[in-house]
């Protein structure tokens, strides 16, 4: 005979929240335990009581532990990156993952990394002197763009960071391994007197391709790591240890982001990256496995928590960042984020591998970027040069777009690249097709430049990278102090971004337990951080 196990209950000091403020203030005491009660007056909530089988109290629906923001994700990352947090903000090129966004951020435990893709070497190198000067010991990365169509910048920004003693670099719009990648990874390696090989250079690896995700999770291609050390770049201890380790520590599956995307459902590609990083952890059984984030489309708390209950180690946001305080954008270019929409957004053609037809996502709200970009891909593919230009679309360029004589725009072109990467002149020399791809490719790199400094005279010609998670972020906070991009400080986002996925991951549990709290009550909504409600979130 089984005996019916008696119902919990629920007794506390003080009576609990019965009207939808105080459901909510309860449950949004993370660092308390959260009961569920049945009232006389309904559905109530406390955050401080017990469970207790005394018929006297109150009838126990559900009750869930304390959920500080900090237990979200892989203890691991926090280990490995020494962060108080499993939330990275990634970096977006020219400097609009600045460095006072990577500073303001490795203050408050988060990883961030800086913008350093399109940027000259000496204001790279000032970058990371700053971050050694007031971030000592604190945690920061630095991006490493793939650079097929001019290897010398990949080259030469792999040699600063090995010069500034950089320990981690987020490589992004990688679709083959490059030497210079695998360098920076190698140089890092050495064997502790225990046998343990351990990877002082830290790698996280941007991919939104299962064939990409599984270059960066196998150990460096033997072909590579014999170049490199023929080149005298590697040691041969180096160079026996590469095998033992992947190429990356940290996987960041990109869903549908700002910039460079292949706009991959979230939820349908990161389950896939997971199920490959246990097919190589298998195989390979690396002492450490490899961790896998979650990225695109991350602009509200119910999305990153989504991205940790799929399995993310951690989170990875970027076109939210760009909106703040601490970016390198212009005002004007934050005033035109903070008013976008999740539909605002459109595929234009890449500055950085225009001749190969890649497209990164941008703003469309406000600006004339996409469509003219995209037209300069048509006549680059229909046409055999500049003067090769149909009379009235060459007219149409020089008046409404370069405003200019395209001539001009090549005479400045020779000026760039006589200095910064002599070798596109070489390749242009003989090529009309590549000149007019330098010339177009002009356009595009000025009209990131536009929107950067903010240059009034070309607001229709600016290029924001920006993903849906932007119009998510700015209905979230339509009603919050985050509404004004002026309140916009990046910590501040980031925390309020995980204690609402947290707070949404809270709800989740009780749902599972057949509670269901009024809507009016569940949805986190950001109050400053030094409000007493907040008080001790960071």
């Amino acid at each position: 005979m089984h005996t019916q196990p008696t119902p919990l209950r629920w007794q506390g000091a003080s009576a609990p929240h019965t009207d939808p403020a105080g459901i909510y203030e309860a449950l949004a005491d993370l660092d308390r335990p959260c009961f569920v009660v049945r009232t006389p007056h309904g559905v109530g909530a406390a955050a401080s009581g017990s469970a207790t089988a005394d018929p006297r109290g109150l009838p126990l629906l559900a009750a869930v532990a304390p959920l500080p923001p900090r237990t979200l994700g892989s203890p691991a990352f926090l280990a490995a990156h020494g962060v108080r947090h499993a939330y990275m903000a990634g970096a977006m090129a020219g400097g609009i993952a600045s460095a006072d966004l990577v500073v303001a951020l490795a203050r408050e435990g988060f990883l961030a990394s800086y913008g350093a893709a399109g940027l000259l070497p000496e204001t790279i190198a000032k970058a990371l002197t700053r971050f050694a000067q007031e971030i000592p010991g604190l945690p920061y990365a630095v991006n490493l763009i793939h650079s097929p169509s001019e290897e010398r910048l990949e080259r030469e920004a792999v040699e600063l960071f090995l010069r500034h003693g950089v320990r981690c670099v987020e490589a992004s719009a990688f679709m083959n391994l490059s030497p210079h990648v695998v360098r920076y990874r190698l140089t890092g390696l050495r064997r502790e007197p225990s046998g343990a090989v351990v990877a002082e250079h830290r790698l996280i690896a941007k991919i939104s391709r299962p064939e990409t995700a599984e270059r960066f999770m196998r150990p460096a291609p033997a072909a590579l790591v014999s170049a490199l050390l023929g080149q005298g770049l590697i040691t041969a201890e180096q160079a026996d240890l590469a095998k033992y380790v992947p190429m990356a520590d940290d996987i960041t599956v990109e869903g549908d982001s700002g910039g460079h995307t292949d706009r991959r459902p979230l939820p349908a590609l990161l389950p896939t990256i997971l199920r490959l990083r246990d097919t190589v952890q298998h195989e390979h059984r690396y002492p450490v496995p490899i961790r896998v984030g979650a990225a695109g489309g991350l602009g509200c708390p119910t999305s990153v928590a989504g991205a940790f209950a799929m399995g993310a180690a951690y989170v990875v946001t970027g076109s939210v960042n760009q909106s703040c305080v601490e970016s390198g954008a212009s005002k004007a270019t934050k005033a035109l984020l903070a008013d976008a929409g999740i539909a605002d957004c459109e595929m234009a053609p890449a500055a950085d591998m225009f001749e190969m037809g890649v497209e990164l996502q941008v703003l469309k709200k406000g600006t004339l970027f996409p469509m003219r970009a995209k037209r300069l891909y048509e006549l680059y593919q229909s046409c055999d040069g500049l003067e090769a230009l149909p009379a009235t679309d060459r007219a149409k360029l020089e008046t409404q777009v370069f405003r200019r004589p395209l001539e001009d725009v090549w005479q400045e072109c020779v000026g760039y690249f006589s200095r910064r990467d002599p070798e596109q002149l070489a390749r242009a020399a003989g090529s009309p097709k590549r000149r007019m791809a330098l010339v177009f490719r002009w356009y595009l790199g000025m009209a990131s430049r536009w929107s950067t400094t903010g240059d009034p005279d070309r607001v229709l010609d600016y290029q924001v990278w920006c993903g849906p998670a932007m119009g998510a972020f700015n209905d979230w906070v339509t009603a919050s102090y985050l509404k004004a991009p002026g309140n916009r400080r990046v910590a501040d986002v980031a925390h309020h971004l995980m204690r609402g996925a947290a707070f949404h991951t809270r709800l989740a549990q009780l749902r599972v337990a057949g509670v269901r709290i009024p809507s009016s009550a569940a949805d986190y909504r950001p109050v400053p951080l030094e409000s007493p409600a907040l008080e001790g979130a960071r």
